[in-house]
């Protein structure tokens, strides 16, 4: 029974990673189509918002008064949790006009190493010897995977600070996302930390979109961004890592570097030497070290 449930969490948090790692080369395609990141955004958070209302309904109609409700203090803790949700959207995208998907999902996640630094800070406390090996080889892994020793690619230095940016916003979400009103089901934290990202994501619509707003991208792309992006995957991410752990949960969730530089190679013929490989490779083999307990294996 036990060991069902775990499968089960496998595979809810292996799709949940897959479907987001599919996201940034869609986003790529719908800038050759003429889209601007200002009309991604707003298109994946107006449909995510929409499918996480209808959720939320649907929840609220099957439980009833079992549902627990989200205190005033909860929707604006999550509200401001958000706004870090949206900033990552937006630098994660705008990081992928000037860089290849197969770069700048190495550089988001660098969360990897964030967390450790944000958890050091945050709590005060020096990291374990298996977390600093892991960082280590993160480190070198992105230098391999960016292609950094060989300089073999010209990288836009762009792209590389919107990448760096876009994993510090995301290493702060994962953060808050764990600690703001744990209580209160993943389909309603979703909700209002996709509120609080969509209030930043019009600003930054409203601030640079220049010329009329194409509302063609809500036909084309808006579904499947918002179902790649916003729904799917912290649905099955909230529901997979209760059965996996932490642990195992973090490791499955890697897939997403993979999958992500695999679509960039097939749909948009993105070129991924060996040295890269190795170090895509490098980077998952860290999250494994930082996440299993190798106190059991003695």
């Amino acid at each position: 029974m036990i060991k069902n449930s775990v499968l089960k969490g496998v595979l809810l948090v292996g799709l949940g990673a897959t479907s987001y790692g599919m996201l940034a080369t869609f986003v790529k395609i719908a800038y050759g189509e003429g889209f601007t990141t200002p009309e991604v955004t707003i298109a994946q958070f107006v449909y995510g918002i929409t499918g996480m209302l209808l959720i939320n309904l649907f929840q609220k109609v099957k439980k009833g008064s079992g549902v627990v409700k989200a205190s005033k203090k909860n929707i604006s803790q999550l509200m401001l949790a958000g706004t870090s949700l949206g900033l990552t959207s937006i630098f994660y995208y705008l990081a992928v006009k000037y860089i290849p998907v197969s770069i700048a999902i190495v550089l988001l996640m660098q969360t990897v190493w964030m967390g450790v630094l944000f958890e050091m800070i945050l709590e005060k406390k020096r990291p374990s010897n298996q977390k600093i090996i892991a960082v280590i080889i993160v480190l070198f892994g992105t230098a391999l995977a960016t292609n950094l020793i060989q300089s073999k690619v010209d990288l836009d230095w762009r792209g590389i600070v919107l990448g760096f940016l876009a994993a510090t916003s995301f290493t702060t979400t994962m953060f808050t996302a764990n600690r703001v009103a744990s209580h209160v089901s993943s389909a309603q934290r979703s909700l209002y930390m996709l509120l609080g990202g969509a209030v930043i994501v019009a600003g930054f619509a409203i601030a640079t979109q220049t010329g009329a707003f194409n509302f063609e991208i809500f036909l084309k792309w808006g579904l499947i961004l918002a179902l790649f992006g916003t729904i799917i995957p912290p649905l099955l991410l909230n529901a997979g890592f209760p059965l996996t752990g932490i642990g195992l949960g973090s490791i499955v969730s890697a897939l997403e570097l993979p999958v992500s530089v695999l679509m960039a190679y097939f749909l948009l013929s993105e070129k991924v030497t060996l040295i890269q490989w190795i170090g895509i490779i490098l980077i998952i083999l860290a999250i494994v070290i930082m996440n299993v307990n190798f106190k059991k294996f003695k």
